[in-house]
C-alpha cells in the first residue's frame, strides 16, 4: 500500500481517470453498435459523423489507439455506404 502522500493522491487520480475513460469508451462502443444495427441509410448518415467524432476524441486522449479509431471509422463508413 502507498505510504507517501503523493502516491496516495496518484491512486485516487488513477481511479477517477479509469472511471472517466471507462464511461466514454462504453458510450462510444454502444454508439458504434447502434450504428451497425441501423438499416435505414438516412439515419445512418446522420449518426456516422457523431460516432466518428466520438472515436476521434477517444483516440486523442489515448483511450483507444488512433489506428483502431481509423479502422472502426473506415468499416462504419463502408457499412453505411452499403445500405440500400
Amino acid at each position: 500500500m502507498a505510504h507517501h502522500k503523493s502516491a496516495k493522491k496518484r491512486i485516487v487520480q488513477n481511479e477517477v481517470k479509469r472511471l472517466h475513460n471507462k464511461y466514454y469508451a462504453r458510450t462510444t462502443r454502444n454508439a458504434v453498435r447502434d450504428l451497425r444495427n441501423l438499416t435505414n441509410k438516412e439515419e445512418a448518415l446522420v449518426l456516422l459523423p457523431k460516432v466518428a467524432s466520438m472515436l476521434d476524441k477517444l483516440a486523442k486522449i489515448n483511450v483507444i489507439h488512433s489506428n483502431k479509431a481509423a479502422n472502426l471509422k473506415s468499416s462504419l463508413a463502408k457499412h453505411v455506404n452499403q445500405l440500400a
